[in-house]
Formats: C-alpha cells, sequence, structure tokens
C-alpha cells in the first residue's frame, strides 16, 4: 500500500501548452515524440521553459545524451531501449534516468541501465503486455527502485492503485 499523493507522470507528444498548464506540480512531463524531426529541439526548449515556471519536472524520451545539453531533470529510456551508452555521459545528481519494462528480463537491464525509477506496464491496458494488479504486484516485488503503474489508467481505475506499493502512475488519456 502506498501512502499519500502518488506522483504523476504525463506523457506527450505534442506541444500544447494548454494541457502543461493544466498539470500541478506532483505531475511530470515526458515528452516522446519519435517522429518529431524538424524543431525538435525548438519544442522541447518550449516545454522545458514552461515547466520550470510551473515547477513541473521535465523529462525527454530515449535520448539522454540531447536532455544533458537542454539541462533537463531527466531521461525516458523505454522498454525497447537496451543501450548502455549513456552510461559513458556526465550528468549533474539532479539529473534522473527513468525508464519502463514489461518483465523481468527488461527490469533486469533498466537495472543495469541506472534507473532510478521503473515504470511496469500494463497494469490495466488490455494489451500483449497486459499485466493486471496481482502480477502488477509479483513484478514490482522484483524491483528495488520506485516503481510506477503504466497502462490504461482511468478515474475509473485510480482507486485501484491502493492495492499496490505503487510511487505513482503514468498515462496519457487519464490527464486530458
Amino acid at each position: 500500500m502506498h501512502n499519500g499523493k502518488l506522483n504523476k507522470y504525463y506523457f506527450i507528444n505534442n506541444f500544447d501548452t494548454n494541457l502543461i498548464n493544466k498539470q500541478d506540480s506532483y505531475t511530470s512531463i515526458i515528452y516522446r515524440n519519435y517522429n518529431e524531426k524538424e524543431n525538435k529541439r525548438e519544442i522541447i526548449l518550449k516545454i522545458r521553459n514552461i515547466c520550470k515556471k510551473k515547477n513541473i519536472k521535465f523529462y525527454l524520451a530515449n535520448d539522454v545524451k540531447l536532455a544533458i545539453s537542454l539541462k533537463l531533470d531527466g531521461a525516458y529510456i523505454p522498454s525497447f531501449n537496451d543501450s548502455y551508452s549513456h552510461l559513458s555521459y556526465s550528468f549533474s545528481k539532479n539529473f534522473n534516468i527513468i525508464g519502463s519494462a514489461h518483465n523481468i528480463k527488461e527490469m533486469r537491464i533498466k537495472e543495469a541501465q541506472k534507473i532510478k525509477v521503473l515504470f511496469i506496464s500494463s497494469i490495466f491496458k488490455k494489451n500483449k503486455n497486459y499485466l493486471g494488479l496481482n502480477k502488477f504486484n509479483l513484478l514490482s516485488k522484483f524491483s528495488k527502485n520506485k516503481v510506477v503503474a503504466l497502462g490504461g489508467i482511468s478515474k475509473k481505475n485510480i482507486k485501484q492503485l491502493k492495492l499496490t506499493s505503487c510511487f505513482g502512475f503514468a498515462g496519457i488519456t487519464y490527464f486530458k
């Protein structure tokens, strides 16, 4: 069982000032637009500046080097990324690396990648990685990191997270 207020992680794939402005300081923004090539740096800087003003943590998905160079709060490493190249970079002690996993093998890779917070999915969304509450709880016991629930979280099922020991939750539709 968790105590207190859950940390929230909002995945965005485009720049929308209104959606960011609706978030509170318990919410972190994770920008994960893998298709954006042009103006990527400019968009990230706009998001970073709004997040700084609102005291919201901002993470960039799958590009640790760019996140460091733009002085973001950290980087998010998705489950499909099993690279260790970011371990050779130097970054401030306030820079956090977070990442996701769907099974024990991926969890071990994320631990070796030195993540601080582990996103485990999918807790509610019935996809190929569906876990449900019981399997989520079992899997989360295999990690020494803070665990975040990911996948299918809505206003209807948010109270069920009290049945887990999660540190927070992540999503997209919950925040809109």
